[in-house]
């Protein structure tokens, strides 16, 4: 193999990528391998290259071209990395020579770190190409080439733990160290720091949690790495916060731009034109991600025209400094953490932050408003899933209103529209946060009671009510809003604390005052032409009665909630009358009937993570579940998983807490406490996805195990150690340790021991029932 095929450190993490690669180039002449700065293109096609050397009789040979700054003489080069004798003269020769040296030979062509030279390496590698037949080119660069038969592979960072493998590091670290990131950091560190490992769960975490942050980028852990020498994890991690200072120390005899992570990056910068320089720094105001109208919109000026910012985003994705995707049919962008913290340093350098900023908040603002003006119809969860994906920018956008003076005021009317917003993404905690903070920030500026602020001081006091603060503290804001509203002559606002009032009265069961209270407000809404907060008061009215009270009213007021829920278009509140419904026929004692309106109603209300009101219907699901008490304990587990996602001091809702905690003990007494508390468990400690999937009894995406798992189960429960099982599957032994950490992990289970057990318990079940749970039900019945 030619020129540089040594590489003197292990690949990790990229046997899949390998693969594609080789398999792109048994098909394709030309593979380009792009991405970002640090990712490992170079690594990844030297391991290729020396894959794949079999194929290629007459050689395979790498050019370097990282430091090779005038295109003239890139064939030249080339024809050194062909060990050809150099031509007397640069240009059109070094080209002939090439063809006449590749002739009809079969040979891979590596030519690493085009970016820079991307005008002549696509000239060269086009007439190449054309000229011999033979001949396959693997290329790395930071953009494609752009000509006739190039397939490119975009080359992306590895992958990094979920958020919650990362905060659950304590029972997970074995398959943490086995995530490609923390084993590249690990392998790394212990370079430098022999002995180093990630085995404990605290240094797991660490790890963990830093290699997200550097997004996976392989050049920025290992620098990271190499710190080891000298900082705990733990203290790389809080240093963080300056990444491009701490982040240095390469490899001596590397490239200088492969020494920090500045270098790198300032490489990437280098290669851009101004308007791409100003469009990165610019972009960098957005957090977590932005479409191509909020870029227009906040980035757009004299200096950089709407026109060209299409064209300089094109660009910019180009050069891999911004990324792409697609969903639900839009184009969405972001960047690396790291190139975005680069741009952010550029921005501020350049005196414009503030500027950025307040155009950025402005269009939040204006995006908010629009979607109050639309919540109640068609596009609600359209509107919903938009301002979800951009809650980074909500917040950022909250950020300034709080951080600069007499913005106070706009940012409450930037966080309660949609009104609804923090109850129906499940952001209680959070919404109370930003209104309380606001509302201080407002009150020591001064002014009178606006609409926007008696709005806010309503939906701050309905988002405390429904995290369970306490009574009195309740009562008194309740008051204050009622006072300010009344004072303000804001009938709106005092309509919504009847509403609030109506909530309290359902909690105390007081189901006949609730449902007053409710129609009180359902008519003031209606004089002031507020059809959306009509219609939530009747469906409250609904459940109310549903519940409690009288059942003919319910079934009517549902029937008009459903009717002109439907159409509209809207799902939010249909969703909320098929929860009364599935209240209806549970009192009606129809369980199958509760289960399935219940269902649906979570159908609807899911797509806005509306975590309040999805419990309120598993609650049904729950009490609905008959003869079956193993699956109840674990769709009580969801119901704990699902109230503490929402950080409250609840744990039913309630006016439903008397019943299940008259359900739990029934379930309680019907399983011995070690198979209750598994069941509760493995319910708790699932995934939304999972434990949506159990509830909706959906056996494809429950929390089972694969084909595999299940036969390394049998071998435990056979009592055969991971050594053997590693032997008996003809697997690796860390593999079979893998494997049996997820199982447990599935299963809710801390011991082999109790995998066994449970595994003897499915064998004996009946086809299509839970085992342990039939056998609890026969000796329970014996008793």
């Amino acid at each position: 193999m030619g020129t540089g095929a040594g590489a003197l450190t292990s690949l990790i993490g990229r046997r899949a990528e390998t693969a594609r690669i080789a398999g792109l180039l048994s098909g394709a002449r030309l593979v380009m391998l792009t991405g970002v700065g640090g990712v490992g293109k170079t690594r990844l096609a030297l391991r290729v290259a020396s894959d794949v050397a079999g194929s290629f009789p007459d050689g395979v040979y790498v050019a370097e071209l990282a430091d090779l700054r005038d295109p003239g003489l890139l064939a030249t080069s080339v024809l050194g990395a062909l060990d050809v004798a150099r031509p007397g003269r640069p240009g059109a020769d070094a080209t002939a020579a090439l063809v006449a040296r590749l002739g009809e030979r079969r040979v891979l062509l590596v030519l690493d770190n085009c970016e820079h030279l991307i005008d002549a390496c696509a000239r060269l590698a086009d007439t190449l190409l054309r000229s011999a037949p033979g001949l396959h080119v693997l290329a790395t660069s930071r953009q494609s080439l752009g000509i006739a038969g190039e397939q490119v592979f975009p080359v992306e960072p590895l992958t990094v733990p979920e958020a919650g493998d990362v905060a659950d590091a304590g029972r997970r670290v074995r398959a943490l160290s086995g995530n490609p990131a923390v084993a590249l950091f690990a392998e790394r560190a212990a370079a430098v720091l022999p002995g180093f490992t990630v085995t404990e769960s605290d240094t797991a975490a660490a790890v963990a949690e830093l290699v997200r942050r550097l997004d996976g980028l392989p050049f920025a852990i290992e620098l990271a790495a190499a710190r080891v020498r000298s900082l705990t994890p733990h203290e790389i991690l809080e240093r963080l916060t300056d990444r491009f200072a701490l982040l240095t120390g390469g490899s001596r005899v590397a490239a200088d731009r492969q020494r920090t992570l500045r270098a790198l990056i300032d490489w990437s910068h280098e290669l851009c034109t101004e308007r791409e320089r100003l469009l990165w720094a610019r972009a960098s105001v957005f957090q977590g991600g932005f479409d191509l109208d909020g870029l227009e919109r906040v980035c757009a000026d004299a200096e950089l025209p709407t026109a060209a910012v299409l064209d300089t985003l094109d660009a910019l994705v180009a050069r891999s400094i911004i990324n792409c995707r697609q969903e639900n049919g839009r184009s969405l962008y972001r960047m690396l953490e790291t190139v975005w913290e680069y741009g952010h340093e550029r921005l501020v350098a350049s005196g414009s932050l503030d500027a950025l900023r307040a155009r950025h908040r402005d269009h939040y603002a204006e995006l908010t408003a629009r979607a109050g003006q639309e919540w109640f119809g068609a596009r609600q969860v359209g509107w919903f899933t938009r301002l979800r994906r951009d809650h980074p920018n909500l917040r950022a956008a909250l950020e300034f209103c709080l951080e600069q003076p007499g913005q106070a005021r706009a940012g409450l009317a930037l966080a309660v529209s949609p009104r609804h917003y923090w109850l129906t993404a499940g952001l209680l905690s959070e919404g109370r946060r930003w209104l309380s903070l606001l509302l201080a920030a407002d009150r020591a500026h001064g002014g009178p009671d606006t609409d926007v602020r008696v709005r806010a001081l309503v939906t701050d006091t309905y988002l405390g009510i429904l995290q369970g603060a306490p009574d009195a503290e309740v009562r008194s804001a309740l008051a204050a809003c009622e006072e300010a509203a009344r004072l303000g002559g804001h009938r709106r606002e005092s309509a919504w604390v009847w509403h609030h009032h109506g909530i309290l009265a359902v909690w105390r069961e007081d189901f006949a005052g609730a449902a007053g209270l409710f129609a009180r407000a359902c008519a003031e809404f209606r004089v002031q032409g507020c059809p959306d907060a009509e219609l939530e008061c009747r469906v409250k009215f609904a459940i109310a009665h549903a519940y409690g009270g009288d059942v003919a009213r319910a079934a009517e007021a549902c029937g008009e909630v459903e009717d002109a829920a439907r159409a509209r278009g809207e799902s939010w509140l249909h969703g909320m009358a098929l929860l009364a419904r599935a209240l209806l026929a549970r009192r009606a004692d129809a369980p199958g009937d509760a289960i399935g309106h219940a269902r649906a109603a979570i159908g609807l209300l899911r797509p806005f993570e509306d975590w309040w009101d999805v419990a309120m219907c598993v609650e049904v699901i729950a009490w609905s579940t008959r003869g079956a008490p193993r699956r109840a304990a674990r769709l009580l587990g969801v119901l704990h998983l699902l109230w503490g996602s929402l950080g409250g001091r609840l744990g039913s809702a309630p006016f439903m807490s008397g019943q299940h905690l008259r359900f739990e003990a029934g379930v309680r007494e019907a399983l011995s406490g070690a198979v209750f508390e598994r069941e509760f468990r493995r319910g708790a400690r699932a995934t939304v996805d999972e434990a949506m999937a159990y509830v909706l009894d959906d056996p494809a995406g429950a929390p089972g195990l694969t084909r595999r798992e299940s036969q390394v189960a049998e071998l435990i429960a056979a009592g055969l150690t991971n050594k053997e099982i590693a032997v008996r599957l003809t697997i690796a032994q860390r593999t079979a340790e893998n494997h049996v950490e997820r199982i447990l992990g599935k299963l809710g289970f801390t011991s082999r021991t109790q995998l066994a057990v449970w595994t003897y318990e499915q064998r004996d079940a009946p086809a299509g029932t839970d085992g342990a749970q039939h056998r609890s039900v026969r000796s329970h019945s014996r008793r």
